[in-house]
């Protein structure tokens, strides 16, 4: 649903979405005066898309690319192709990573509460999205020049609560919150169809 039947339409709104997305974002980090902006990056079309927008933003303003804060935090569940493919399509994009393994700050946390980490309920699933909002806060927020947390949730997980609460779903400004899921993958798609790239091209695909 929400993607045009056609290819030309298809690459038209394609084209449209991402340049109301890295507008909004240009307008914004102008407005707060942030020198740069923090998104963590997991591999996913979300994240992916969202980095995608803060390029573009950072272009438009004519600001350098370096300034776009990639944060992959690894913990129980990440798999090295998603690891991979986030830190691939940072770096050929020129945009500055960073690399912070949460798991032993979500085990101390379990510890602290008394959760069994080998109980994969909801306390499992929610600590890792809850440490890692609050890294990108704080990482935001350690910028002496100011830096904002750019979000990733997207309309359909905001719609069926695909997300978590006080984790994911919250952050300084978020880009893709008026895209569905469908949408996402269609923008990815078409920059990965349009970019000269092949190594950005063959990870967006992946």
């Amino acid at each position: 649903p929400f993607v045009p039947p056609y290819d030309e339409q298809l690459r038209a709104r394609a084209e449209a979405i991402l340049r109301i997305q890295s507008q909004g974002l240009k307008k914004r980090v102008e407005h707060t005066h942030a020198k740069t902006v923090v998104l963590g990056i997991s591999g996913g079309l979300d994240s992916t898309l969202a980095l995608l927008v803060c390029v573009r933003a950072f272009d438009l303003a004519g600001r350098s690319r370096k300034e776009i804060q990639c944060v992959t935090m690894p913990c129980f569940g990440t798999t090295d192709r998603t690891k991979s493919n986030a830190i691939i399509v940072s770096e050929q994009l020129g945009a500055t990573v960073r690399v912070i393994d949460i798991g032993e700050s979500v085990m101390q946390h379990f510890k602290d509460i008394g959760h069994d980490p080998e109980n994969r309920n909801v306390v499992y699933e929610n600590a890792q999205a809850r440490e890692r909002t609050q890294i990108l806060m704080d990482v935001a927020n350690g910028f002496a020049d100011g830096g904002i947390h750019v979000g990733t949730e997207d309309m359909s997980e905001f719609a069926d609560g695909w997300c978590t609460y006080n984790g994911d779903h919250i952050s300084m400004y978020d880009v893709n919150a008026g895209s569905t899921k469908t949408m996402v993958q269609m923008v990815v798609r078409y920059v990965a169809e349009t970019t000269d790239d092949q190594v950005l091209a063959k990870a967006l695909l992946d």
